[in-house]
């Protein structure tokens, strides 16, 4: 499998309606995104299963990777590309020891420097720094600096990911400042049409890798 964390990471939001994610996410993948993160904090057991199970499919369509959110046994079972920890979750050592050398790994590290640092010797394939920006999803979410971003790139050995209130007209600066990746929910989500916010964000942010 191809790890390479780049670009536009799109995160799904709470949606209980399982076909008006489908719909949205499939509008994403539709405008390039090609790393897809589930993230339902408010679903149950059932639905979670249905929602990664369906998403899986159509990621495979798509040639996209499906990284699970928080839930380890639910990437294992529906034989996700990988899972995504923060620090309440199963940590990436125990997610490596569940799910094999050929899953990706991805580790919330909040704006601590030291935190991805101890992530990336445990075996993760990423690590995630933010709120870089106010974020409807997190509005009490701690700030993360973009100083933090320089010092990530010159001192993880991993692709490094920025998550936090990002739009169209901030997330370009975030990869100059050093990220390899933007994680985007509502932007991408929430945009009147998804498939061309999409393309947007692809198109930015393969510019600014370039």
């Amino acid at each position: 499998m191809n790890k390479a964390i780049s670009g536009l990471y799109a995160i799904t939001p709470d949606l209980a309606d399982t076909a008006v994610l489908l719909a949205k996410t499939q509008a994403a993948l539709a405008g390039g995104a090609r790393l897809l993160q589930y993230r339902n904090k408010t679903a149950d057991e059932n639905l979670r299963r249905e929602q990664a199970a369906a998403l899986r499919e159509l990621c495979r369509r798509y040639g996209a990777m499906l990284i699970i959110n928080d839930h380890v046994e639910l990437a294992r079972e529906i034989d996700a590309d990988g899972v995504h920890v923060g620090a309440d979750d199963a940590g990436v050592a125990a997610a490596r020891t569940r799910l094999g050398h050929s899953k990706i790994i991805g580790a919330t590290c909040y704006n601590d420097l030291q935190r991805a640092l101890a992530a990336a010797a445990q075996g993760a394939d990423y690590v995630a720094f933010g709120s870089f920006f106010a974020s409807a999803v997190k509005p009490g979410a701690m700030r993360a600096p973009l100083a933090l971003l320089q010092q990530a790139r010159r001192q993880v050995t991993v692709p490094v990911v920025a998550i936090g209130g990002i739009t169209l007209d901030n997330a370009a600066g975030l990869i100059d400042a050093g990220a390899n990746a933007v994680a985007v929910i509502s932007a991408l989500f929430a945009a009147p049409d998804v498939e061309v916010a999409a393309r947007k964000f692809c198109q930015l942010l393969r510019v600014k890798v370039a």
